[in-house]
């Protein structure tokens, strides 16, 4: 590495460089086992008032979310969650901590969504699966306290590619949203970009996994804005957003563009860039740089949510 690093980073990354797999040398199922295996324990969870794990109909049949209500109030704003895992692996309990944080500390009922992994399920499967979600969402988040008129989507990574596909969606077909959260989102397959070419290989995250990660998700035409949604003829009209990246994250250049061109098509963006920061730090929490970041992400879906 030959960017100065903050020193708690580069342990960081000389950690998880060191002891995550590389996922191009295993199969989807095994590799699934092992991300869970070497979670380490979380510190603490935040309390929630309630917490309520549904199963719904979905596009593939059944489809998990985890409710979290950090309070009794009601009329509360509503985020439907997509966690990260490079369309592969990960699920509700890996993204549990961080979905109940933002909840606490946006005041917001969150919905976790569950949705289909590939390979086993290829593109669109993640999307149609999060669409779902959100049109549940408007209809039922009433009963567990949530506000249907105040929908917002968020994700990190490919999470962060299901917020902005959906949004794009739910534009022309519904549900109306409030915003969309974009954590270091995959927005799209462009693997030459500036970001790439600097931190592709030492940075946690790196080039050649998220070529896998693509190749797993959507190994056809990804010519639909259901998978890339910067082949959208146009981003108008869709919900306001929140965009943050991360200086060491190889997709850190597509964000940041992305969030040009959404501004550029008339949508308001809050946008912020953390700089010696890694693909992934909004979930460790033990990061000293971390919980003052999150805050900062928190304003921000705070002032989007008009909360």
């Amino acid at each position: 590495m030959s960017t100065e690093l903050h020193p708690e980073v580069r342990a960081f990354l000389d950690a998880l460089n060191a002891g995550f797999p590389d996922v191009t040398e295993h199969e989807p199922a095994a590799l699934r086992e092992m991300v869970l295996s070497r979670r380490g324990p979380l510190e603490a969870e935040p309390p929630m008032a309630e917490v309520h794990d549904v199963t719904i109909d979905g596009p593939g049949g059944d489809l998990a979310l985890r409710i979290f209500r950090p309070t009794t109030d009601t009329d509360l704003p509503v985020i439907v969650y997509a966690h990260g895992g490079g369309f592969v692996f990960c699920n509700l309990d890996t993204h549990d901590e961080f979905c109940r944080t933002i909840a606490k500390e946006v005041g917001a009922l969150v919905i976790s969504v569950d949705y289909r992994l590939a390979p086993e399920h290829p593109a669109p499967a993640a999307h149609d699966d999060f669409h779902a979600a959100v049109r549940w969402a408007a209809e039922h988040a009433a009963e567990y306290g949530g506000d249907p008129a105040r929908i917002a989507v968020a994700g990190d990574s490919a999470g962060g590619n299901l917020a902005a596909t959906v949004a794009l969606a739910a534009r022309d077909h519904g549900p109306d949203l409030v915003g969309q959260v974009l954590i270091y989102a995959v927005i799209d397959d462009d693997l030459d970009t500036e970001s790439y070419r600097k931190f592709g290989v030492g940075y946690y995250n790196t080039t050649k996994a998220m070529g896998w990660y693509w190749e797993q998700y959507a190994p056809g035409d990804r010519n639909d804005p259901r998978i890339i949604p910067t082949v959208a003829d146009s981003l108008a009209g869709v919900a306001p957003a929140v965009v943050v990246s991360a200086e060491l994250d190889p997709p850190c250049s597509s964000n940041n563009a992305y969030a040009e061109r959404l501004a550029a098509d008339g949508v308001r963006v809050l946008h912020k860039q953390y700089d010696g920061l890694f693909h992934g730090f909004f979930t460790f929490p033990a990061l000293s740089l971390t919980g003052p970041a999150r805050q900062e992400l928190f304003a921000m879906i705070r002032e989007l949510l008009g909360a």
